[in-house]
């Protein structure tokens, strides 16, 4: 691996968003709580969070926003701070060495086919959201993804990153791969917006190469990918 792979990636300013994609993805100052790893802790920067769980079966981490939260949840019940004992082992499945960490995770969500549509991208190895758009109204979950992918890449390439790309839908992998986004979804008023992101994104694709990997997200070994809206 490259030195420009391994330098983290996701230090975006706003002004950098590839123009037809909207969302804030500003880096922030994290603070990582180990509560299991090989020396559990405080850590200021995903590296060295990252030296403490990588590895270790069944690590235990979160990032925080504030030093003062990071302390009181290292004294707390880790449990408290994962909205499922599921999402929890979720986080130690990251420790599958198949897992490539240094990567971005995307997932969408429909309420409704069609209906209010979302999607975002999440680092795999912090779990930080990374970029979201939505909800709009009138769209469909497979179109939600062939978009996320899409943000994904044009977000990697402005920042000449060459880190893979994870996506459970095996229909928005193929979507992209073949330029073209093969929803069966008619445009209608309500739809307009998604249909313009879409066409954004389909000429985006036949403009651009790119070298990021997109693979399929095993969801079956896993468990459920790290952008999922946890809406099951």
């Amino acid at each position: 691996m490259s030195k420009s792979q391994k330098k983290r990636t996701f230090t975006l300013q706003k002004k950098s968003i590839y123009p037809f994609f909207e969302g804030n993805v500003m880096a922030k100052q994290k603070f990582y709580v180990v509560w299991q790893g090989k020396k559990p802790g405080i850590y200021t920067s995903w590296k060295t969070c990252e030296a403490q769980v990588s590895g270790f079966e069944n690590a235990l981490y979160k990032a925080f926003d504030s030093m003062e939260e990071a302390e009181k949840a290292f004294r707390d019940n880790p449990w408290k701070y994962f909205k499922t004992h599921k999402k929890a082992s979720q986080n130690a499945s990251l420790s599958s060495p198949n897992i490539i960490k240094e990567s971005i995770a995307v997932d969408a969500a429909c309420s409704g086919n069609p209906g209010k549509m979302e999607y975002r991208g999440v680092d795999v190895a912090t779990g930080e959201e990374i970029f979201h758009l939505g909800p709009l109204e009138g769209g469909t979950n497979n179109i939600g993804e062939f978009l996320g992918i899409v943000h994904a890449l044009a977000l990697l390439k402005q920042q000449n990153s060459k880190i893979p790309v994870y996506s459970d839908s095996a229909n928005a992998i193929k979507w992209v791969k073949n330029k073209k986004c093969n929803t069966k979804l008619k445009p209608t008023l309500k739809n307009m917006y998604i249909f313009e992101l879409i066409s954004r994104a389909e000429k985006w694709l036949t403009e651009n190469d790119y070298p990021n990997p997109v693979i399929k997200w095993e969801t079956d070994k896993w468990g459920e990918i790290p952008a999922d809206f946890g809406r099951k």
